[in-house]
């Protein structure tokens, strides 16, 4: 391979750093495909994702809350452990369900009891 000068550098003791650099360079774009957005595909873009987080919101609309929550998606809801959800039923703050021992609780009194030991602490001057 033959190397030339870029145009617009001259020999000089760093030629070769700068030729070599050259080549890099161009292999580089060779390498690399370069995609040009205009801004009609940016709105056309926009335009899309809106539409599709459009039918999300209304397909996720009618959806109702699921009346009935089994442990694992009780101890998500309120991030606690599993020793944790244990000692709210023994202890009686959470009533539950059980059937054929899987425990079941109601997702609205969840959120009752939630409402129900709310503490506010806001400060007075």
């Amino acid at each position: 391979m033959k190397i030339v000068p870029h145009m617009g550098l001259s020999w000089g003791r760093n030629h070769f750093k700068t030729s070599q650099f050259c080549l890099t360079n161009i292999k580089m774009k060779q390498i690399m495909a370069t995609t040009v957005l205009t801004i009609e595909d940016l709105q056309d873009f926009k335009k899309d994702l809106l539409q599709e987080m459009k039918q999300l919101f209304q397909s996720q609309k009618g959806a109702t809350a699921k009346k009935w929550l089994k442990s694992t998606e009780v101890r998500k809801m309120l991030g606690i452990s599993p020793g944790t959800l244990q000692n709210l039923r023994i202890n009686g703050t959470l009533p539950y369900t059980k059937m054929g021992g899987v425990i079941f609780y109601d997702h609205e009194e969840i959120l009752r009891i939630l409402a129900d030991n709310r503490v506010n602490n806001s400060l007075h001057s």
